[in-house]
């Protein structure tokens, strides 16, 4: 990004207490941060991981200060922090052995096909990324989606720039072949 960040004063505004400032950050960090965290946990628990990385936000917010860029990566780390939490978790959760169809009682009114038209390429493309090795997935979020330079994506993987910046690189030229190879 060249020049300064547009949400540089609504942060600032916003640690300062402004309720209007949280809310015109939140609008613009919720959806990457979204589709980051629906890479990591899939659709399901996306919204849920994003909630408790706001609520922690906004609960901490006084031990945080910088600008836009920094509130971005603050929120993302812990974002990924209880997304990778929750991934322990569940791998250590017993697994039923009944089948889904067991479970579903009725189906539902709603037009599926009419309610994920404007969605179907967004999260065809959010699976592909999904689909890789878990650190080419979070680089290219991270780096792609999320608008992340190297560094601060490095941060909050905890490793260096070059790895992450590798691992992007390869990530890519993995969703790149598997475009192609698609009918």
């Amino acid at each position: 990004m060249s020049g300064p960040d547009p949400l540089d004063d609504a942060v600032q505004r916003m640690l300062a207490g402004d309720d209007e400032a949280f809310r015109t950050v939140y609008r613009a960090l919720q959806p990457p941060l979204l589709r980051y965290l629906t890479v990591l946990v899939g659709v399901a628990d996306a919204e849920d991981m994003a909630s408790e990385a706001w609520s922690q936000a906004f609960r901490d917010l006084d031990r945080f200060s910088g600008g836009a860029d920094g509130f971005r990566g603050w929120v993302t780390t812990i974002g990924r922090n209880r997304a990778l939490d929750h991934l322990r978790r569940n791998s250590r959760r017993p697994v039923s052995d009944q089948p889904v169809e067991d479970l579903v009682d009725l189906p539902d009114s709603a037009d599926v096909e009419l309610d994920t038209l404007g969605r179907v390429n967004s999260e065809a493309i959010l699976a592909l990324i999904a689909a890789l090795p878990r650190e080419q997935a979070e680089a290219i979020m991270l780096r792609t989606v999320l608008g992340f330079d190297a560094p601060t994506a490095a941060r909050i993987l905890g490793k260096r720039p070059g790895a992450v910046r590798a691992a992007a690189h390869r990530g890519l030229k993995q969703l790149a072949k598997k475009i192609a190879d698609e009918p």
